[in-house]
């Protein structure tokens, strides 16, 4: 073993947000600097001692290196099991299946999710827990104040090991394996959908659909279960090889990112289904024939037909939305009589109501679905159940979210992304939102048919968690409207550079005749409230949205 010390005040920058510590490649690859924040990560889970640990990545530029470090690490700090994926690859819900299947102590996930990828662009790093999800603030504070500390780092002396080769290595005390990232997850996936239903849409010969992933790490898991396992023809998943740099896209499953796929569903002739996910897998996006569905409204859907998937044909003990996220499936959760919690931004909120068992599925409107099945939201978990309800009840996607309007009602939803803002600039803006707030109420707008719209009520979103009663605070300022809209400011921690201003809208519509609007058309009105209330173009300096959504 070897102790090797370190600068602390240089790495004092290592605060890791909701998502984990992201930063520029080139920051990771200063000396001690990966380092000090793996070390202090094991500072603050110790013992090490007869635990087992899993190690894996999205394949983004630097993820094999970081992984032979890490390796090295955990076995100088006394691991007896280190499980690291084939190539290091490893999805994000599939790192969350192999922790909880393995009952390790935790894993340490390194992604930075949907930001480019390459030797000047992203890298990220994030410890999940032994429930296979992301740790909770306790231990994210933990983890930051040991960077500022600790003055050492452990390792060994010792060859990269083949990232490549299937099998296990001893090394002192610690058996490191190398194992098919796939399977489990596979498995997992076979257990819970009807598999005979959707290959029925495929045998058929008529049902058409494309996966893009985007060059990124859920290729080879969607090429294991939809073109083996379920027969989908050769070529159904495209862009399938995880690459470095992501093929120089941006793995981000948006309308305007995965253009390609979006082109194949609007053509001369239009395929059937499309899905899309992200660097690191957990994120989706689904596309009918020439139809798009929005995050809010899939989440939704998922969970009013829940009863047609075999792992939920039970029921649902309740569901779960971040606060962003349109008002939809609260509507769909009182019909059923249900619970629906609204919570901040960020997985580790849903993760103590699935663990207490007071939700089983849960959803962000940043392309993020998921269930009790991991930890972690799941993009390709998400496009399974859309085939399985596909299959069920023999209808395309259109009809499908149509016929739900036509019953629930259209909860219109919009979020507009204003990127690489001035993070002082934006932080502005904020403030004065949040100095507005006590004298917005009453405020009236004039709409384009000359009638008022008044703000009911505004507030700064703080959360009271009902399953430790831990409360986070400053989550967002929201606006309700006396048309029934609202909208949501709030600033994103998910780039590594300036600010990223996000600006939600949804409004409830429930006319027969008003439920098949543009969706930019229908909350127009909204978009111009946001601006007179906020003053974004003088605070940003744009006068549109880099991302529309």
């Amino acid at each position: 073993m070897t102790t090797i010390r370190v600068n602390t005040q240089a790495f004092s920058d290592q605060k890791p947000g909701t998502s984990g510590l992201r930063k520029k490649v080139t920051q990771f690859q200063q000396p001690g600097y990966l380092e000090n924040f793996v070390q202090a990560i094991f500072n603050t889970i110790t013992p090490s001692s007869n635990q087992r640990l899993v190690i894996g990545g999205d394949g983004r530029f630097y993820n094999r290196e970081a992984i032979q470090v890490i390796v090295r690490m955990a076995i100088a700090n006394g691991f007896t099991e280190i499980l690291v994926g084939q190539g290091g690859i490893l999805s994000t819900p599939a790192a969350s299946c192999v922790i909880r299947k393995n009952k390790a102590c935790g894993g340490i996930i390194l992604s930075a999710s949907h930001n480019p990828g390459g030797p000047d662009e992203d890298f990220g790093i994030k410890f999940n827990g032994e429930n296979g999800g992301p740790a909770p603030e306790p231990i994210t504070e933990a983890i930051f104040q040991q960077t500022l500390k600790i003055t050492q780092y452990q390792t060994i002396d010792y060859n990269d090991i083949d990232l490549d080769k299937l099998g296990t290595l001893q090394i002192a005390q610690a058996q490191v394996t190398i194992f098919d990232p796939v399977i489990d997850y596979a498995d997992l996936m076979a257990s819970m959908f009807d598999f005979d239903a959707m290959k029925q849409l495929f045998q058929q010969g008529k049902f058409r659909m494309c996966f893009d992933a985007m060059h990124a790490v859920n290729g080879p898991y969607a090429k294991e279960i939809l073109e083996r396992r379920l027969g989908a023809p050769i070529g159904t998943v495209i862009n399938a090889t995880p690459l470095t740099d992501f093929g120089g896209g941006h793995p981000d499953p948006n309308l305007v990112h995965a253009h390609e796929l979006v082109a194949l569903l609007h053509g001369d002739d239009p395929l059937d289904f499309g899905a899309a996910s992200d660097g690191d897998g957990d994120r989706n996006m689904i596309l009918g024939k020439r139809f798009y569905i929005n995050p809010c409204d899939s989440l939704a859907i998922l969970t009013a037909n829940a009863d047609c998937i075999p792992a939920y044909a039970k029921g649902l003990a309740g569901v779960a939305r971040s606060m962003p996220t349109s008002r939809a499936a609260d509507r769909v959760a009182s019909a059923m009589d249900i619970p629906c919690f609204e919570t901040p931004t960020g997985w580790k909120f849903f993760g103590n109501l699935l663990d207490a068992g007071k939700i089983t599925l849960c959803g962000e409107e940043s392309f993020g679905t998921g269930s009790d099945h991991v930890r972690e939201k799941d993009g390709l978990w998400a496009v399974l159940f859309w085939l399985n309800l596909i299959a069920a009840k023999n209808q395309p996607v259109r009809d499908i979210v149509e016929n739900h309007w036509a019953k629930y009602g259209r909860d219109y939803f919009t979020r507009h992304d204003y990127e690489g803002v001035d993070s002082n600039n934006a932080q502005a803006m904020i403030s004065q939102l949040k100095a507005k707030i006590p004298t917005m109420p009453g405020q009236t707008f004039i709409d384009k048919n000359k009638s008022e719209i008044k703000i009911e009520s505004a507030d700064d979103f703080q959360y009271l968690d009902p399953v430790d009663n831990s409360k986070t605070s400053e989550q967002g300022v929201r606006v309700y409207l006396s048309n029934g809209g609202r909208i949501v400011f709030r600033l994103s921690g998910t780039g590594t550079q300036g600010a990223t201003l996000r600006v939600y809208f949804d409004c409830f519509q429930q006319h027969p005749d008003l439920l098949a609007q543009d969706p930019q058309h229908a909350l127009s009105e909204l978009v111009d409230i946001a601006q007179s209330l906020a003053g974004i173009k003088q605070f940003t300096g744009r006068v549109k949205p880099d991302v529309i959504t």
